[in-house]
Order: C-alpha cells, then structure tokens, then sequence
C-alpha cells in the first residue's frame, strides 16, 4: 500500500468519526415571510405599511409533498436552526467521504490474476447488465 492511499484511508477513517458525532438534524429551509392578513380595515392594508410581524417557518418535502412548521417561540425557532445546521453538514461530511473514496478506488491498485476475458465470462456480463434496472 502506498504512503498517499494510507494517508486517505487515514482521512476516511476520521471523517467516518465524524458522522458517529452529528447530533439532531432534520432537512428543510427556514425563511420569514412579511405578511398581510387581509382584513381591509387592518393596518397592514395601507399601501406603505410594511405588514405584520414576520412570521418564521421551516419548509420541507416529504413523500413529494411540501410541508411548512411555524414556531410557538424563539427556544423552537434556535432548535429547528441547529438541526438544519446540522443537516447540512451531514451533506457536506457526505460529499467528502465520496470524495475520499473516489481517490482511494483510484489508488488501489487491481489484484493482478492470470488470463483474461474468457468468451463465457464475456457473455455472463453482458447478460448481467441487461439485468440491471432500468435497462
């Protein structure tokens, strides 16, 4: 094994750490929205008014579907912030651990074996990629 393919095994093996030390995390955008509540009697109908408080929610998909939280109060509002934090790093910790591999399947050398493609080895994997799915 090489110096560099021990090096990136080294590095994987402490990224994979890292995952074992996500804490909550959960996936989705938070936004505040300005809004206006209707009313055409409320204050928020004049035209310079800048409308309600905002009000903050977490929007995500599920099942292909849109789902959107509001928080009671700013203790929920900090939590679901950790847990986004947290979930975009568990997609950053993600790319890089791809990213590692891909170096070390390139480094790794192929263990060398006698012969070649034979025709009936030859056949066995192309009847095996038309198993595939989607094929």
């Amino acid at each position: 094994m090489t110096d560099a393919l021990a090096k990136l095994e080294s590095d994987r093996s402490k990224l994979l750490g890292e995952f074992l030390r996500l804490g909550d995390l959960r996936p989705g955008s938070i936004t505040a929205v300005v809004r206006r509540c209707g009313k055409p009697t409320c204050h928020c109908a004049k035209a310079k008014d800048p409308g309600h408080d905002p009000q903050v929610r977490l929007t995500r998909r599920v099942a292909g579907k849109t789902i959107t939280e509001t928080f009671p109060n700013p203790a929920a509002l900090r939590k679901a912030q950790q847990e986004v934090a947290e979930f975009h790093r568990l997609q950053q910790l993600s790319e890089d651990l791809v990213g590692l591999n891909e170096k070390i399947c390139t480094l790794r050398p192929v263990e060398q074996q006698r012969g070649g493609w034979t025709e009936q080895g030859k056949k066995r994997l192309l009847q095996s990629f038309k198993k595939l799915p989607g094929k």
